[in-house]
């Protein structure tokens, strides 16, 4: 009884502990989120050096010698800091160590550097891929709290600069550095519509072209900014509880799709781990490769049917 007891009480102290490191991480996480931009401030303190400085990390400019524009517009929409020579060395160790890898345990050359090769090409697309993901759907969450801030500052009888800096101020990453470097263009010498027709190119995301519509149509139409502002922070909202709504209808057929999806990868490496020669004594037979070939080709179709489903867009 009593070591059980002691049990209790000791996986309590290291759950807690666990919960004390995990929420001083996660603070130290938000206060480095709020924000890039501040950081940047606070080593140059020039203002026109500070936008230069912006612009070149988000990639205008020095991306110019990539080939591909939707390249670019992934890198710059991903708000990857942009570091080529850092990121050339990273995706060549990762070749290299994925290489390795497959060449461990499949003790094929060819293999080992088809694995490499499909790293440094697909990995790199792939957290690109993600990253712009959550950023877009991060900028979603975080521009009604944003409008509000500005729509507020302007009743309180601020210019439209000074309400914008206050987010840039005030709001973490990443629509704290993006509302900043507006105001800092702004304060540069842009017009506001300028400064948000660039943001929203960064971004490419639908509820930040709204906003940047917005204002093009108040600059150009005249009208009361803060009354369109507070539309448009309603309007965002109500596409993001649709979102929310669209993605609990979808839940079930999302995890149909996975695990209909997962059950036999996971089955044929099961099985290539516990009896290596249940498909390697039989491969070479062409009925066998077809049969393969033919799974594989229904397993693609059906996951491309269930995403054309489940892929509900507002």
């Amino acid at each position: 009884m009593m070591q059980t007891v002691f049990l209790i009480l000791v996986f309590s102290a290291a759950f807690a502990a666990g919960q004390v490191l995990w929420g001083l991480f996660r603070v130290a996480g938000e206060r480095r989120a709020v924000n890039h931009r501040l950081k940047v401030a606070d080593r140059i303190t020039a203002l026109g050096e500070r936008v230069l400085e912006l612009r070149k990390q988000r990639g205008q400019g020095a991306l110019d010698k990539l080939a591909w524009a939707w390249l670019t517009n992934l890198i710059i929409r991903s708000g990857v800091v942009v570091d080529l020579r850092r990121a050339a060395i990273i995706i060549a160790l990762a070749a290299v160590g994925v290489a390795a890898g497959v060449a461990m345990l499949s003790h094929n050359l060819l293999l080992a550097a088809a694995a490499g090769v499909a790293a440094a090409t697909a990995g790199p697309l792939v957290f690109l891929k993600v990253k712009a993901g959550r950023r877009a759907a991060a900028l979603g969450r975080q521009l009604p709290d944003a409008l509000e801030i500005v729509v507020r500052s302007l009743e309180a009888g601020h210019p439209v600069p000074t309400a914008m800096s206050l987010v840039g101020r005030e709001m973490p990453d990443p629509i704290g550095s993006e509302f900043g470097m507006a105001s800092d263009e702004i304060a540069y010498g842009s017009t506001l519509e300028q400064a948000i027709s660039r943001m929203a190119e960064r971004c490419q995301q639908g509820d930040i072209d709204l906003f940047a519509a917005t204002v093009r149509l108040q600059e150009r139409a005249g009208g009361n900014l803060t009354g369109l502002l507070k539309m448009n922070a309603a309007t965002v909202r109500e596409r993001i509880k649709m979102r929310l709504k669209i993605k609990a209808a979808s839940s079930e057929g999302r995890v149909s799709a996975l695990i209909l999806t997962a059950a036999p990868i996971l089955v044929m490496v099961f099985l290539q781990v516990a009896s290596p020669h249940y498909y390697g004594d039989v491969i070479h037979v062409k009925g066998i490769k077809i049969g393969l070939a033919v799974v594989g080709t229904w397993l693609l179709v059906g996951n491309l049917v269930m995403r054309r489903m489940i892929d509900m867009r507002i």
